[in-house]
């Protein structure tokens, strides 16, 4: 029996696996594979005109790099807000053969992708945190007031 957290570690996985090409889209389960194709129908950019100039910067480094192997729909409509959500997403992409991703830029989505949740985001955000123990609720919240205050 899989529990909750191997279940949610599954899906995280296979979509990880599904944005870095290892999987695609035939080879998903359908759950994951309809989950995907929600996200890739919604809003394809972010208006960043009021975000911080660094974060606009960074958006643009995001829209770059992961539109060379995915909608850029998929990331910005996804179900991830936790940092440690972009992060390991992040890492993932960056190993992906051809994604020409490096440290700096990993870093630079990393501050977009974390910054734009905690807008765009809130509420989804905020649901995710109230599910997590006060620790790592903590751990999640400081990471956020870390890229906030870089671009203050």
């Amino acid at each position: 029996m899989i529990n909750r957290k191997s279940a949610k570690f599954l899906a995280v996985a296979t979509l990880l696996l599904a944005g870095a090409g290892l999987v695609t889209a035939d080879q998903l389960d359908p759950a994951t594979k309809a989950r995907v194709e929600r996200f890739e129908k919604g809003p394809a950019t972010v208006n960043v005109s009021g975000y911080p100039a660094g974060i606009q910067s960074d958006y643009e480094v995001f829209a770059q790099k992961c539109a060379q192997c995915h909608k850029l729909s998929r990331p910005i409509n996804s179900d991830f807000a936790l940092p440690d959500d972009w992060s390991h997403y992040i890492k993932r992409m960056m190993y992906k053969p051809g994604s020409g991703i490096s440290g700096g830029d990993a870093k630079k989505i990393y501050d977009f992708l974390v910054y734009d949740s905690s807008v765009r985001k809130k509420s989804l955000l905020d649901s995710k945190l109230k599910s997590l123990s006060p620790g790592d609720q903590a751990a999640q919240q400081k990471k956020i007031q870390e890229v906030v205050a870089r671009y203050k």
